[in-house]
């Protein structure tokens, strides 16, 4: 089994990042895989089912995912039900640290087929999960910190838009 782990500092309220992290589309952009079945759009939440497919390292993939632990805003795993690992496990945390928030990506995942691939997984596998976790992260940052944010959360749930409504508050009331 293997254990990855990627951490980023974002200046945004944890439960934009949390939300921002459950977003189908900005998983999407990173992921280069299309959702095409079970939930395809919008932010996933505790029991959503989706399925992707594309291509990764020239062969046709897809990932059966399911979201199997869900605690807003602190706390989301992503598992795989189907698809190219013999287990693969993604564990979300988030952190509140004085308004900031401290994103924490745990991924453990074991290959199928034995030496073959445990040879695979340490000269492809690893980087390419490795590069896709940190241009993720880079990619919230980015949004999380900038304006393009609510454009993703258009349909979140009630206690978000409540979340950015009490920040407006306070920024007014600090002026």
């Amino acid at each position: 089994m293997y254990r990855l782990k990627e951490s980023i500092h974002v200046n945004a309220p944890i439960d934009r990042c949390f939300l921002l992290s459950t977003s189908i589309e900005i998983v999407e952009q990173t992921l280069h895989l299309t959702p095409v079945k079970g939930q395809t759009s919008g932010l996933v939440v505790d029991g959503s089912r989706l399925t992707w497919r594309g291509w990764k390292f020239g062969l046709p993939a897809w990932h059966e995912t399911l979201i199997t632990a869900y605690d807003r805003p602190h706390f989301f795993q992503d598992t795989m039900a189907r698809g190219m690992f013999r287990k693969f496990v993604h564990d979300h945390r988030f952190q509140d640290i004085d308004g900031h928030t401290l994103l924490v990506d745990i991924v453990r995942f074991s290959m199928p087929l034995g030496p073959v691939c445990k040879l695979m997984a340490k000269q492809v596998v690893i980087p390419h999960i490795l590069d896709t976790m940190q241009k993720r992260f880079q990619l919230l940052k980015r949004i999380a910190e900038g304006s393009d944010w609510e454009q993703y959360l258009v349909n979140a749930p009630q206690s978000a838009v409540n979340s950015r409504l009490a920040e407006q508050v306070s920024s007014i009331q600090s002026d």
